[in-house]
């Protein structure tokens, strides 16, 4: 069976969940990292897939689903929308490790002070490029022109809007399918974070 991209379904959750925890250490599998699966999910699938299911697709192949591509078209106003309809009731589940040192926290609590704590976008990245998006895709789904095509499906629904993405510097693989996609580093400085930017003309080149 062929790749093909659909819309989002509920029934997509639980596969959603696995990919992102797959695909969780710098593009790679993040399993072994964590003792809850459902962290990486929690933040960088769940939310987009739930609230915002026009904007979220998957890809399917043979063996099932084989990645996601989600996000929104305006930034701060999903922020403020997850501190309203989302970080609550997960706050009420995992406990907030604030009082430990950042260095001593585990993966699961370092992603749990992320839901206690989220970090907003650059005030400058949201406004340029109001709109973000994630893409993941298991090992078997890369190197296929799938990305391209979950990337090109997204924007033709998101009205191709300017939009940005955040990138793990130690991903040097996801920076690289970025640029070569149009997205070009933005000049915010960041440890972890580098910040990716495409306008509505850039194109793949």
């Amino acid at each position: 069976m062929a790749e093909r991209i659909r819309s989002f379904q509920p029934t997509d959750v639980e596969a959603g969940y696995a990919i992102s925890l797959a695909t969780g250490f710098e593009g790679g599998d993040a399993s072994h990292l964590y003792r809850d699966p459902k962290m990486m999910g929690h933040i960088y699938f769940a939310p987009y897939a739930l609230l915002e299911p026009a904007l979220a697709f998957v890809v399917e192949d043979g063996d099932g689903v084989a990645g996601f591509v989600v996000g929104t078209a305006d930034t701060a106003a999903w922020e403020d929308r997850l501190e309203r309809e989302w970080w609550p009731s997960l706050r009420s589940r995992y406990a907030d490790p604030c009082t430990m040192p950042a260095e001593a926290r585990t993966p699961d609590e370092r992603r749990a002070f992320m839901i206690h704590h989220p970090t907003p976008t650059p005030v400058t990245v949201a406004k340029a490029y109001p709109a973000h998006l994630h893409i993941n895709l298991l090992p078997r789904a890369q190197g296929r022109g799938v990305g391209s095509k979950l990337l090109d499906t997204w924007l033709a629904r998101a009205d191709t809007r300017s939009v940005h993405v955040g990138v793990n510097r130690a991903n040097k693989g996801a920076a690289v399918f970025w640029a070569a996609r149009g997205f070009e580093v933005l000049p915010i400085p960041g440890e972890r974070m580098l910040w990716m930017g495409r306008a509505p003309s850039s194109g793949a080149g």
